[in-house]
């Protein structure tokens, strides 16, 4: 056995930002462990050559979730990351911080104010490198390139006109003064390409003689002994390992860190008997209160042939990508969108966004469709709907049963939201600033007008837009997994770092929040942050 004062689970978004905060003292040994690949590939590191990873089962786990009861019985597709740099190697890279409500509903849960806004804001300013220079919302000189798009396509500029005209208002920075509003995301790009926590965090700290990484290991289960954590058994490439270690901190993401805590003896022990699992601690919320942000996509063909992104020439936009760092090569495909408070709104935060694809989108882009188009992405930012995660047994190869149960409270409270969602992004499209190209509807594939014939459309095209939280959530009460410093509870020596902690859905896209988290976790643990 290889002994290391931490071993680190996932190098993901948490992962990698861990591994280097964790390895700045040279007296300190890490092992940062991933099961996917590296992250060579050069789809990953041109921003547009997200549209070709989909289909790259080697950099992306591709999960499925089980038959949705409110979707059809459809099952979801889930992609998400697995490469070093976890799903920031493979997301549409847009940065989104959420709002301080959010933050501050993470105190109240969790029974410390060092979660409340004012007090996450500095590890989010740490990270940040934003081309637009430090501010009092933003930071610069940190290892996460944060950047205005070098290329958009004039759509979106169409699509932040047309919300104008709408009734919205225009908003250059969401993660300013207010969210309220459209216009262009940012992005997590440097110089042009992808800037993952992968290249951000990992990469300027690879050589550090203290940290060990080592990719396409499968973490099997976390060693306990007398209540403890010491370590990790593994396997590659067939043969089993077991290493020691003063700390290990769980950073696989809100699928594969409930499944590995189960795998170990901890979560739900009825759950765990069943599958002649030893229970080590009953958790009985690991894997449950799952969470995720579902999304409609209104789609609209176009008259004018080759404005959108669908037949994009892709060898000359890469060369022009290599060589100079611009064109379509550097987009994020979702190059602008929104945010909206609506009538429907329970308190002041922004309830609905949207998200702009200059192409037609179906199933996640993995169907492609004839003819030019383009898409608007509209999600319900704060569900009620609570999932959980199942084993389907103790083989740590196969994976866990995703039980989302989209739309599935009892109040149809959400299913009303996504039905105003879908009717924005009609509204939307219907302005001015799209006669000149608009085509003839796609999905739904006529003007649709009552409620339930927004419901039957719902419930046949939703999909996830790719935020799975809570599965491990931190919590004051006896059914978290995580105590305010994501401890396990019962356990010693072990954290979870990762999505899957957090409390509830952000307002908005997940990534950068789970980058925060890990800032703030590594200060944690180095005993940095009040702990």
């Amino acid at each position: 056995m290889r002994n290391f004062d931490h071993v680190i689970v996932g190098a993901g978004s948490a992962g990698c930002v861990l591994a280097n905060r964790l390895s700045t003292n040279p007296a300190t040994r890490v092992l940062l462990l991933e099961a996917g690949p590296s992250d060579w590939s050069p789809l990953i590191h041109m921003p547009a050559g997200l549209a070709q990873l989909a289909r790259q089962r080697a950099v992306n786990w591709g999960y499925e979730t089980e038959a949705e009861p409110a979707l059809g019985q459809r099952r979801l597709w889930w992609p998400r990351g697995k490469t070093l740099g976890g799903s920031s190697s493979i997301n549409a890279m847009c940065y989104i911080r959420g709002v301080a409500a959010d933050y501050d509903g993470w105190a109240e849960a969790s029974g410390d104010p060092r979660w409340a806004w004012n007090q996450v804001l500095p590890w989010f300013l740490r990270s940040e490198d934003n081309s637009r220079g430090a501010s009092a919302l933003h930071g610069a000189g940190g290892p996460l390139g944060v950047s205005d798009l070098r290329y958009h396509n004039p759509l979106s500029t169409a699509f932040i006109d047309a919300a104008v005209s709408a009734g919205h208002v225009r908003n250059e920075d969401f993660n300013g003064a207010q969210q309220a509003g459209f216009g262009l995301y940012q992005v997590t790009q440097r110089d042009g390409a992808r800037c993952s926590t992968a290249t951000a965090f990992l990469k300027p700290v690879r050589e550090r003689s203290n940290l060990e990484v080592r990719t396409g290991v499968l973490v099997q289960k976390i060693l306990l002994e007398h209540g403890h954590a010491v370590g990790v058994q593994l396997q590659r490439r067939r043969v089993t390992e077991r290493i020691e270690a003063g700390e290990v901190h769980v950073c696989a993401g809100a699928i594969n860190t409930p499944q590995l805590l189960m795998l170990s003896g901890l979560g739900p022990a009825d759950h765990l008997r069943d599958h002649a699992i030893e229970v080590v601690a009953d958790l009985p919320d690991v894997g449950g209160e799952l969470q995720d942000h579902l999304d409609i996509c209104t789609v609209v063909g176009t008259t004018r042939k080759h404005l959108t992104y669908d037949h994009l020439n892709q060898l000359g936009t890469a060369i022009r990508w290599w060589r100079h760092r611009d064109g379509p090569g550097s987009s994020n495909i979702a190059e602008s969108g929104g945010f909206v408070r609506s009538a429907l709104a329970e308190d002041e935060r922004c309830d609905i966004q949207f998200h702009f694809v200059p192409a037609q989108l179906d199933n996640h882009g993995r169907h492609r469709l004839p003819g030019d188009g383009y898409t608007a992405h509209a999600c319900y930012l704060h569900p009620r709907s609570r999932g959980r995660l199942r084993l389907r047994s103790a083989d740590p190869t196969q994976p866990v049963a995703i039980h989302a149960n989209y739309l599935g409270d009892a109040e149809g409270h959400d299913l009303r939201r996504m039905i105003e969602a879908a009717r924005m992004s009609r509204d939307i499209f219907a302005q001015a600033a799209f006669d000149h190209c608009r085509g003839q509807p796609v999905f739904p594939e006529r003007e649709l007008d009552t409620d339930a014939e927004y419901i039957e459309f719902i419930r046949r095209k939703a999909e996830t837009v790719y935020h799975p939280v809570g599965s491990c959530r931190m919590g004051k009460d006896d059914r978290a997994v995580v105590d305010s410093e994501l401890r396990v509870r019962g356990v010693q020596g072990l954290r979870v770092v990762d999505a899957s902690v957090m409390p509830s859905l952000p307002t908005g896209n997940t990534n950068a929040p789970t980058i925060m988290i890990a800032e703030r976790a590594s200060a944690l643990i180095l005993g940095e942050d009040g702990g």
